[in-house]
Protein backbone atom coordinates (compact mmCIF):
# COMPACT_ATOMS: atom_id res chain seq x y z
CA UNK A 1 0.00 0.00 0.00
CA UNK A 2 1.36 3.39 -0.94
CA UNK A 3 1.84 5.83 1.69
CA UNK A 4 -1.00 8.15 0.12
CA UNK A 5 -3.08 5.35 0.65
CA UNK A 6 -2.21 4.82 3.92
CA UNK A 7 -2.93 8.20 5.39
CA UNK A 8 -6.15 8.03 3.34
CA UNK A 9 -7.16 4.89 5.97
CA UNK A 10 -5.36 6.04 9.29
CA UNK A 11 -8.16 10.04 8.43
CA UNK A 12 -10.96 8.20 10.34
CA UNK A 13 -8.62 6.71 12.98
CA UNK A 14 -7.12 10.37 13.41
CA UNK A 15 -10.58 12.16 13.32
CA UNK A 16 -11.98 9.79 15.65
CA UNK A 17 -9.00 10.16 18.35
CA UNK A 18 -9.48 14.23 17.70
CA UNK A 19 -13.05 13.71 18.83
CA UNK A 20 -12.41 12.00 21.94
CA UNK A 21 -9.85 14.16 23.08
CA UNK A 22 -11.87 17.15 22.04
CA UNK A 23 -14.84 15.67 23.92
CA UNK A 24 -12.57 15.48 27.47
CA UNK A 25 -11.56 19.12 26.44
CA UNK A 26 -15.26 19.90 26.39
CA UNK A 27 -16.12 18.77 29.97
CA UNK A 28 -13.30 21.16 31.44
CA UNK A 29 -15.41 24.10 30.41
CA UNK A 30 -16.87 23.33 34.37
CA UNK A 31 -13.64 24.24 35.95
CA UNK A 32 -13.14 27.26 36.98
CA UNK A 33 -12.68 30.35 35.97
CA UNK A 34 -15.00 29.52 32.85
CA UNK A 35 -17.21 27.49 35.45
CA UNK A 36 -20.08 26.59 32.78
CA UNK A 37 -21.53 23.89 34.14
CA UNK A 38 -24.37 24.51 31.15
CA UNK A 39 -21.88 23.62 28.82
CA UNK A 40 -19.63 20.50 30.93
CA UNK A 41 -22.31 18.78 31.96
CA UNK A 42 -24.10 17.64 28.36
CA UNK A 43 -20.00 17.07 27.51
CA UNK A 44 -19.53 14.61 30.00
CA UNK A 45 -22.71 12.73 28.56
CA UNK A 46 -20.58 12.78 25.17
CA UNK A 47 -17.54 11.96 26.41
CA UNK A 48 -18.93 9.11 27.96
CA UNK A 49 -20.44 7.86 24.99
CA UNK A 50 -16.97 8.53 23.18
CA UNK A 51 -15.58 6.46 25.65
CA UNK A 52 -18.77 3.36 25.44
CA UNK A 53 -18.65 3.52 21.73
CA UNK A 54 -15.71 0.91 21.00
CA UNK A 55 -17.07 -2.99 21.72
CA UNK A 56 -13.60 -4.51 23.20
CA UNK A 57 -12.03 -3.61 26.58
CA UNK A 58 -8.88 -2.40 24.18
CA UNK A 59 -10.76 -0.45 22.09
CA UNK A 60 -12.95 1.61 25.56
CA UNK A 61 -9.47 1.57 27.03
CA UNK A 62 -7.58 3.83 24.17
CA UNK A 63 -11.09 6.16 24.16
CA UNK A 64 -10.58 6.92 27.87
CA UNK A 65 -7.40 7.32 27.65
CA UNK A 66 -7.87 9.83 24.91
CA UNK A 67 -11.07 11.05 26.35
CA UNK A 68 -9.10 11.92 30.02
CA UNK A 69 -5.97 13.34 28.33
CA UNK A 70 -7.97 15.82 26.88
CA UNK A 71 -9.60 16.30 29.98
CA UNK A 72 -6.80 16.95 32.19
CA UNK A 73 -4.88 18.86 29.52
CA UNK A 74 -7.22 21.27 29.46
CA UNK A 75 -8.24 21.84 32.99
CA UNK A 76 -4.54 21.72 34.06
CA UNK A 77 -2.96 23.94 31.95
CA UNK A 78 -1.45 25.80 35.16
CA UNK A 79 0.61 23.54 35.31
CA UNK A 80 3.06 24.82 32.88
CA UNK A 81 3.76 27.63 34.98
CA UNK A 82 6.12 26.61 37.66
CA UNK A 83 8.79 25.88 35.34
CA UNK A 84 8.38 29.21 33.69
CA UNK A 85 9.53 31.00 37.23
CA UNK A 86 13.08 29.62 36.29
CA UNK A 87 12.45 29.05 32.60
CA UNK A 88 16.28 28.99 31.87
CA UNK A 89 16.90 25.97 34.01
CA UNK A 90 13.10 23.85 34.10
CA UNK A 91 11.51 25.60 31.33
CA UNK A 92 12.26 22.76 29.19
CA UNK A 93 10.23 20.72 30.58
CA UNK A 94 7.01 22.16 30.62
CA UNK A 95 5.62 20.36 27.65
CA UNK A 96 6.63 17.30 29.04
CA UNK A 97 4.71 18.40 32.41
CA UNK A 98 1.31 18.79 30.43
CA UNK A 99 1.80 15.64 28.39
CA UNK A 100 2.62 13.43 31.24
CA UNK A 101 0.62 14.50 33.55
CA UNK A 102 -2.42 14.55 30.88
CA UNK A 103 -2.29 11.02 29.63
CA UNK A 104 -0.81 9.99 33.20
CA UNK A 105 -4.15 10.94 34.53
CA UNK A 106 -5.98 9.71 31.22
CA UNK A 107 -4.79 6.18 32.63
CA UNK A 108 -7.17 6.16 35.40
CA UNK A 109 -10.01 7.25 32.98
CA UNK A 110 -8.39 4.58 30.30
CA UNK A 111 -8.93 1.85 32.74
CA UNK A 112 -11.98 2.69 33.80
CA UNK A 113 -13.71 2.66 30.48
CA UNK A 114 -11.89 -0.79 29.71
CA UNK A 115 -13.49 -2.27 33.15
CA UNK A 116 -16.73 -0.92 32.02
CA UNK A 117 -16.96 -3.10 28.95
CA UNK A 118 -17.44 -6.19 30.71
CA UNK A 119 -20.60 -5.18 32.12
CA UNK A 120 -23.97 -5.36 31.06
CA UNK A 121 -25.07 -1.82 31.48
CA UNK A 122 -22.40 0.01 30.00
CA UNK A 123 -23.21 3.05 31.06
CA UNK A 124 -24.18 2.65 34.62
CA UNK A 125 -20.90 0.26 34.94
CA UNK A 126 -18.97 3.52 33.44
CA UNK A 127 -20.38 5.70 35.79
CA UNK A 128 -19.11 4.15 38.63
CA UNK A 129 -15.74 3.04 37.58
CA UNK A 130 -15.39 6.64 36.69
CA UNK A 131 -16.41 7.63 40.28
CA UNK A 132 -14.15 4.85 41.72
CA UNK A 133 -10.89 5.82 40.05
CA UNK A 134 -11.67 9.68 40.65
CA UNK A 135 -11.81 8.36 44.22
CA UNK A 136 -8.83 6.74 44.24
CA UNK A 137 -7.13 9.82 42.33
CA UNK A 138 -7.55 11.87 45.25
CA UNK A 139 -5.29 8.73 47.95
CA UNK A 140 -2.82 6.78 45.49
CA UNK A 141 0.87 8.48 44.41
CA UNK A 142 0.17 10.79 47.98
CA UNK A 143 -2.61 11.75 46.01
CA UNK A 144 -4.36 14.38 43.82
CA UNK A 145 -8.02 15.22 43.72
CA UNK A 146 -7.60 18.47 41.60
CA UNK A 147 -10.46 18.64 38.89
CA UNK A 148 -12.61 16.25 40.40
CA UNK A 149 -15.79 16.09 37.38
CA UNK A 150 -18.22 17.06 40.46
CA UNK A 151 -16.32 20.49 40.63
CA UNK A 152 -18.33 21.93 37.41
CA UNK A 153 -21.33 22.87 40.19
CA UNK A 154 -19.01 25.13 42.39
CA UNK A 155 -21.06 27.97 41.25
CA UNK A 156 -24.47 26.41 41.53
CA UNK A 157 -26.52 25.74 44.58
CA UNK A 158 -26.26 22.36 43.65
CA UNK A 159 -22.49 22.24 45.02
CA UNK A 160 -24.42 22.16 48.50
CA UNK A 161 -24.38 18.82 48.54
CA UNK A 162 -21.09 18.15 48.88
CA UNK A 163 -22.06 18.50 52.84
CA UNK A 164 -23.72 14.72 52.24
CA UNK A 165 -21.42 12.68 50.17
CA UNK A 166 -18.23 15.52 49.94
CA UNK A 167 -16.44 16.17 46.70
CA UNK A 168 -16.29 12.38 45.38
CA UNK A 169 -19.43 11.81 45.64
CA UNK A 170 -20.69 14.67 44.36
CA UNK A 171 -18.42 13.51 41.10
CA UNK A 172 -20.03 9.63 41.11
CA UNK A 173 -24.12 11.44 41.48
CA UNK A 174 -22.77 13.60 38.32
CA UNK A 175 -21.15 10.63 36.52
CA UNK A 176 -24.59 8.33 37.35
CA UNK A 177 -26.55 11.43 36.38
CA UNK A 178 -24.79 11.78 32.98
CA UNK A 179 -25.22 7.64 32.28
CA UNK A 180 -28.94 8.17 32.47
CA UNK A 181 -29.34 9.58 28.60
CA UNK A 182 -27.30 6.81 27.24
CA UNK A 183 -29.19 4.33 28.81
CA UNK A 184 -32.33 5.42 27.62
CA UNK A 185 -32.44 9.01 25.41
CA UNK A 186 -35.64 10.39 26.48
CA UNK A 187 -36.76 9.24 30.03
CA UNK A 188 -32.90 9.16 30.72
CA UNK A 189 -32.24 12.60 30.16
CA UNK A 190 -35.32 13.43 31.99
CA UNK A 191 -34.39 11.53 34.79
CA UNK A 192 -31.01 13.07 34.69
CA UNK A 193 -32.53 16.55 34.59
CA UNK A 194 -35.06 16.08 38.09
CA UNK A 195 -31.63 14.78 40.08
CA UNK A 196 -29.92 17.71 39.26
CA UNK A 197 -33.12 19.91 39.86
CA UNK A 198 -33.34 17.95 43.09
CA UNK A 199 -29.37 19.02 43.90
CA UNK A 200 -30.23 22.31 42.95
CA UNK A 201 -33.37 22.41 45.45
CA UNK A 202 -31.88 20.88 48.16
CA UNK A 203 -28.81 23.74 47.89
CA UNK A 204 -30.94 26.58 47.65
CA UNK A 205 -33.04 25.50 51.03
CA UNK A 206 -29.49 25.07 52.54
CA UNK A 207 -28.50 28.45 51.65
CA UNK A 208 -31.85 29.67 53.14
CA UNK A 209 -31.08 28.03 56.83
CA UNK A 210 -30.41 30.19 59.36
CA UNK A 211 -26.96 31.56 60.08
CA UNK A 212 -24.74 30.33 63.12
CA UNK A 213 -23.55 33.18 65.73
CA UNK A 214 -20.19 34.81 64.32
CA UNK A 215 -17.33 35.45 66.79
CA UNK A 216 -16.46 39.07 67.40
CA UNK A 217 -12.79 39.00 66.98
CA UNK A 218 -11.30 41.22 64.32
CA UNK A 219 -9.07 39.81 61.72
CA UNK A 220 -6.33 41.45 59.29
CA UNK A 221 -5.60 39.41 56.53
CA UNK A 222 -2.19 40.79 54.10
CA UNK A 223 -1.92 40.31 50.72
CA UNK A 224 1.96 41.40 49.42
CA UNK A 225 1.38 40.05 45.52
CA UNK A 226 4.98 39.10 45.54
CA UNK A 227 5.40 37.74 42.16
CA UNK A 228 7.26 34.65 42.40
CA UNK A 229 9.93 35.22 40.12
CA UNK A 230 11.57 38.17 42.11
CA UNK A 231 10.24 36.67 45.70
CA UNK A 232 13.55 35.67 46.70
CA UNK A 233 15.67 38.83 45.53
CA UNK A 234 17.12 40.01 48.52
CA UNK A 235 16.57 43.76 47.71
CA UNK A 236 12.38 42.63 46.62
CA UNK A 237 12.10 40.16 49.78
CA UNK A 238 12.99 43.28 52.25
CA UNK A 239 10.85 45.66 50.66
CA UNK A 240 8.05 43.04 50.63
CA UNK A 241 8.77 42.56 54.42
CA UNK A 242 8.81 45.96 54.89
CA UNK A 243 5.09 46.35 52.72
CA UNK A 244 3.95 43.46 55.07
CA UNK A 245 4.96 45.18 58.22
CA UNK A 246 3.17 48.54 57.00
CA UNK A 247 -0.17 46.83 56.36
CA UNK A 248 0.09 44.87 59.84
CA UNK A 249 0.30 48.49 61.65
CA UNK A 250 -1.75 50.74 59.78
CA UNK A 251 -4.99 52.30 61.74
CA UNK A 252 -6.03 49.87 64.74
CA UNK A 253 -4.47 46.92 65.16
CA UNK A 254 -6.47 43.63 64.72
CA UNK A 255 -7.28 40.76 67.43
CA UNK A 256 -5.22 38.78 65.07
CA UNK A 257 -3.39 39.46 61.53
CA UNK A 258 -2.32 36.66 59.04
CA UNK A 259 0.22 36.70 56.69
CA UNK A 260 0.36 34.64 53.62
CA UNK A 261 2.30 31.16 53.26
CA UNK A 262 6.16 31.67 52.94
CA UNK A 263 5.83 35.25 53.32
CA UNK A 264 8.94 36.05 55.77
CA UNK A 265 12.13 36.07 53.98
CA UNK A 266 14.21 35.23 56.96
CA UNK A 267 14.63 32.31 59.40
CA UNK A 268 13.87 33.31 62.94
CA UNK A 269 16.40 30.57 64.21
CA UNK A 270 19.25 33.04 62.43
CA UNK A 271 17.54 36.55 62.71
CA UNK A 272 16.05 37.06 66.36
CA UNK A 273 15.00 40.49 65.64
CA UNK A 274 12.44 39.68 62.85
CA UNK A 275 9.85 38.80 65.55
CA UNK A 276 9.82 41.44 67.43
CA UNK A 277 9.43 43.81 64.23
CA UNK A 278 6.78 41.61 63.50
CA UNK A 279 4.73 41.84 66.72
CA UNK A 280 5.59 45.44 67.41
CA UNK A 281 4.17 46.01 64.08
CA UNK A 282 0.62 44.95 65.68
CA UNK A 283 1.09 46.37 69.05
CA UNK A 284 1.91 42.77 71.00
CA UNK A 285 -1.56 41.25 68.98
CA UNK A 286 -1.03 38.31 67.53
CA UNK A 287 -0.15 37.95 63.93
CA UNK A 288 -0.09 34.16 62.39
CA UNK A 289 2.56 33.95 59.63
CA UNK A 290 3.51 31.52 56.96
CA UNK A 291 7.56 30.95 56.84
CA UNK A 292 10.21 28.64 56.56
CA UNK A 293 11.87 26.70 59.81
CA UNK A 294 14.93 24.85 60.14
CA UNK A 295 16.64 22.37 62.77
CA UNK A 296 19.83 21.37 61.67
CA UNK A 297 20.21 20.38 58.39
CA UNK A 298 16.06 20.01 57.89
CA UNK A 299 13.56 22.61 56.91
CA UNK A 300 9.88 22.86 57.53
CA UNK A 301 7.23 25.11 55.12
CA UNK A 302 5.49 26.38 58.69
CA UNK A 303 2.86 28.72 59.93
CA UNK A 304 4.16 30.25 63.57
CA UNK A 305 1.94 32.68 65.53
CA UNK A 306 3.68 35.28 67.41
CA UNK A 307 2.78 37.30 69.89
CA UNK A 308 4.13 40.13 72.51
CA UNK A 309 7.15 40.91 72.05
CA UNK A 310 7.96 38.36 69.41
CA UNK A 311 7.19 35.11 71.58
CA UNK A 312 6.22 31.94 69.08
CA UNK A 313 2.89 30.60 70.69
CA UNK A 314 1.96 28.01 68.02
CA UNK A 315 4.29 26.11 65.03
CA UNK A 316 1.94 24.00 62.81
CA UNK A 317 4.51 22.37 60.12
CA UNK A 318 3.08 21.62 56.76
CA UNK A 319 2.99 17.85 56.36
CA UNK A 320 0.99 17.04 52.80
CA UNK A 321 3.72 18.42 51.06
CA UNK A 322 3.82 18.69 46.74
CA UNK A 323 5.86 16.32 45.12
CA UNK A 324 8.54 18.18 42.74
CA UNK A 325 7.22 20.89 44.24
CA UNK A 326 8.18 20.87 47.63
CA UNK A 327 10.27 17.58 47.92
CA UNK A 328 11.71 15.53 45.24
CA UNK A 329 10.82 11.77 44.94
CA UNK A 330 14.75 9.97 45.21
CA UNK A 331 15.49 14.12 45.45
CA UNK A 332 18.99 13.34 46.64
CA UNK A 333 19.72 11.24 43.47
CA UNK A 334 18.00 13.60 41.16
CA UNK A 335 19.77 16.54 42.51
CA UNK A 336 23.40 14.96 42.32
CA UNK A 337 22.67 13.62 38.90
CA UNK A 338 20.78 16.12 37.11
CA UNK A 339 21.04 19.50 39.33
CA UNK A 340 17.07 19.25 39.30
CA UNK A 341 15.66 19.94 43.25
CA UNK A 342 12.31 21.28 44.69
CA UNK A 343 10.60 24.26 43.03
CA UNK A 344 9.17 25.33 46.29
CA UNK A 345 12.02 24.41 48.49
CA UNK A 346 14.66 27.55 49.60
CA UNK A 347 16.28 25.19 52.41
CA UNK A 348 18.06 22.32 51.22
CA UNK A 349 16.99 20.02 48.43
CA UNK A 350 13.36 19.93 49.80
CA UNK A 351 10.85 20.33 52.97
CA UNK A 352 10.58 17.93 55.86
CA UNK A 353 7.13 16.65 56.07
CA UNK A 354 5.38 17.83 59.72
CA UNK A 355 3.84 14.83 62.08
CA UNK A 356 0.25 15.81 60.33
CA UNK A 357 -3.18 17.77 61.03
CA UNK A 358 -3.39 20.10 64.42
CA UNK A 359 -5.94 22.47 65.48
CA UNK A 360 -4.77 25.54 67.88
CA UNK A 361 -6.24 27.21 70.23
CA UNK A 362 -5.92 30.61 70.26
CA UNK A 363 -7.84 31.17 73.09
CA UNK A 364 -11.68 32.34 73.71
CA UNK A 365 -11.77 35.29 71.25
CA UNK A 366 -10.48 33.26 68.32
CA UNK A 367 -10.99 29.83 68.98
CA UNK A 368 -9.63 27.18 68.15
CA UNK A 369 -8.11 27.19 64.39
CA UNK A 370 -7.38 23.95 61.31
CA UNK A 371 -4.48 25.47 59.48
CA UNK A 372 -4.12 24.30 56.20
CA UNK A 373 -0.76 25.02 54.04
CA UNK A 374 -1.59 26.03 50.36
CA UNK A 375 -1.94 22.35 48.86
CA UNK A 376 -3.00 21.02 51.59
CA UNK A 377 -6.72 22.27 51.21
CA UNK A 378 -7.34 20.19 48.40
CA UNK A 379 -7.61 17.01 50.20
CA UNK A 380 -10.65 16.28 52.16
CA UNK A 381 -9.21 13.89 54.15
CA UNK A 382 -6.99 16.15 55.92
CA UNK A 383 -9.87 18.39 57.52
CA UNK A 384 -11.65 15.32 58.76
CA UNK A 385 -8.34 13.70 60.17
CA UNK A 386 -8.00 16.45 62.85
CA UNK A 387 -7.74 15.65 66.36
CA UNK A 388 -10.59 17.66 67.25
CA UNK A 389 -13.37 19.40 65.65
CA UNK A 390 -12.12 23.45 65.42
CA UNK A 391 -14.03 26.68 65.00
CA UNK A 392 -12.71 27.26 61.90
CA UNK A 393 -10.02 26.77 58.92
CA UNK A 394 -7.03 28.47 58.04
CA UNK A 395 -5.34 28.22 55.30
CA UNK A 396 -1.98 30.19 53.77
CA UNK A 397 -0.73 29.59 50.81
CA UNK A 398 1.68 31.44 48.06
CA UNK A 399 -0.45 30.71 44.42
CA UNK A 400 1.97 33.04 42.69
CA UNK A 401 3.03 29.38 41.53
CA UNK A 402 -0.14 28.76 39.86
CA UNK A 403 -0.07 31.51 37.50
CA UNK A 404 -2.58 34.33 36.59
CA UNK A 405 -5.28 32.05 34.08
CA UNK A 406 -6.72 28.79 35.74
CA UNK A 407 -4.51 27.90 38.79
CA UNK A 408 -5.60 30.24 41.63
CA UNK A 409 -9.06 30.15 40.80
CA UNK A 410 -9.35 26.28 40.84
CA UNK A 411 -7.55 26.10 44.30
CA UNK A 412 -9.66 28.48 45.53
CA UNK A 413 -13.27 27.00 44.52
CA UNK A 414 -11.62 23.21 45.83
CA UNK A 415 -11.06 25.34 49.71
CA UNK A 416 -14.51 27.01 49.04
CA UNK A 417 -15.50 22.63 49.16
CA UNK A 418 -13.80 22.29 52.30
CA UNK A 419 -15.78 25.13 54.04
CA UNK A 420 -19.15 23.45 52.78
CA UNK A 421 -17.90 19.78 53.52
CA UNK A 422 -17.12 20.35 56.91
CA UNK A 423 -20.25 23.15 58.08
CA UNK A 424 -16.92 25.47 59.13
CA UNK A 425 -16.14 29.38 57.58
CA UNK A 426 -12.53 29.13 56.46
CA UNK A 427 -10.19 32.08 55.93
CA UNK A 428 -8.00 32.04 53.39
CA UNK A 429 -4.71 34.36 53.00
CA UNK A 430 -3.31 34.19 49.56
CA UNK A 431 -0.01 36.07 48.23
CA UNK A 432 -1.59 37.01 45.26
CA UNK A 433 -4.94 36.13 45.91
CA UNK A 434 -8.03 34.81 46.29
CA UNK A 435 -7.82 36.39 49.66
CA UNK A 436 -11.33 35.73 51.04
CA UNK A 437 -13.67 34.74 54.22
CA UNK A 438 -15.96 31.84 53.52
CA UNK A 439 -18.60 31.10 55.52
CA UNK A 440 -19.60 27.49 56.69
CA UNK A 441 -21.58 27.26 53.57
CA UNK A 442 -18.71 28.13 50.83
CA UNK A 443 -20.30 31.48 50.59
CA UNK A 444 -17.51 34.11 50.18
CA UNK A 445 -18.26 37.17 52.57
CA UNK A 446 -15.23 39.18 51.93
CA UNK A 447 -12.50 39.35 49.36
CA UNK A 448 -9.84 40.67 47.82
CA UNK A 449 -9.19 41.75 44.34
CA UNK A 450 -6.64 39.02 42.77
CA UNK A 451 -3.30 40.31 41.95
CA UNK A 452 -3.22 42.97 44.14
CA UNK A 453 -1.31 44.48 47.41
CA UNK A 454 -3.64 45.04 50.16
CA UNK A 455 -4.82 44.14 53.12
CA UNK A 456 -8.67 43.19 53.95
CA UNK A 457 -9.94 43.92 57.85
CA UNK A 458 -12.75 41.53 59.22
CA UNK A 459 -14.85 42.52 62.17
CA UNK A 460 -16.18 38.85 63.35
CA UNK A 461 -15.64 34.95 62.19
CA UNK A 462 -18.19 33.68 60.95
CA UNK A 463 -19.84 30.60 62.54
CA UNK A 464 -19.71 26.81 62.68
CA UNK A 465 -22.77 24.60 61.49
CA UNK A 466 -23.53 21.24 63.02
CA UNK A 467 -21.21 18.66 62.02
CA UNK A 468 -22.62 17.78 58.36
CA UNK A 469 -23.17 13.89 57.43
CA UNK A 470 -19.90 13.70 55.14
CA UNK A 471 -17.69 15.28 57.82
CA UNK A 472 -19.50 12.47 60.24
CA UNK A 473 -18.62 9.16 57.78
CA UNK A 474 -16.54 10.37 55.03
CA UNK A 475 -16.44 8.45 52.26
CA UNK A 476 -19.11 5.98 53.00
CA UNK A 477 -22.15 7.48 51.38
CA UNK A 478 -19.99 7.47 47.80
CA UNK A 479 -18.82 4.18 48.90
CA UNK A 480 -22.59 3.38 48.97
CA UNK A 481 -23.47 5.47 45.85
CA UNK A 482 -21.05 3.41 43.87
CA UNK A 483 -22.25 0.01 44.39
CA UNK A 484 -25.57 1.08 44.11
CA UNK A 485 -24.05 2.07 40.40
CA UNK A 486 -22.12 -1.03 40.33
CA UNK A 487 -25.43 -3.56 41.30
CA UNK A 488 -27.14 -1.36 38.20
CA UNK A 489 -24.66 -2.02 36.06
CA UNK A 490 -26.06 -5.84 36.25
CA UNK A 491 -29.66 -5.45 36.07
CA UNK A 492 -30.03 -6.93 32.07
CA UNK A 493 -27.89 -8.85 29.96
CA UNK A 494 -25.71 -7.18 26.98
CA UNK A 495 -27.56 -7.94 23.91
CA UNK A 496 -25.63 -10.64 21.12
CA UNK A 497 -23.68 -8.79 18.64
CA UNK A 498 -24.31 -10.85 15.60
Amino acid sequence: MSLRHRLFAAAPVRRQAGLDVLAGAAVALGQAPISAWYLAFPALIWAMARMLRPASAAGAGWAGLLVGAGYFGASLTWIVSPFFIDPWVYGWMAPFAVVLMAFGFGLFWAGAAAAASRFAVRPLALAASLGAVELLRGYVFTGFPWALVGHMWHAWPLVQTVALWGATGLTAATLGAAALPLMHRWWGAAAAGALLLAGTGFGLWQLDQPEPGARAASLRLVQPNAEQHLKWDPDQARMLFQRQLAFTREGTPATLTIWPETAVPYLLEYSPEVAPMITDASAGNRVAIGIQRVEGDRGWNALRVLEGEGRVSATYDKFHLVPFGEYMPMGDLLQDWFGIGAFAAQVGNGYSAGTGPQVIDLGEALGRVLPLICYEAVFPQIPRGAPERPDWMLQITNDAWFGTLTGPFQHFEQARLRAIEQGLPLIRVANTGVTAVIDARGRVLQALPFGTAGYLDVAQVPGALPTPFYARWGEGPVLVLLVVLIAGSFLRRRPRVA
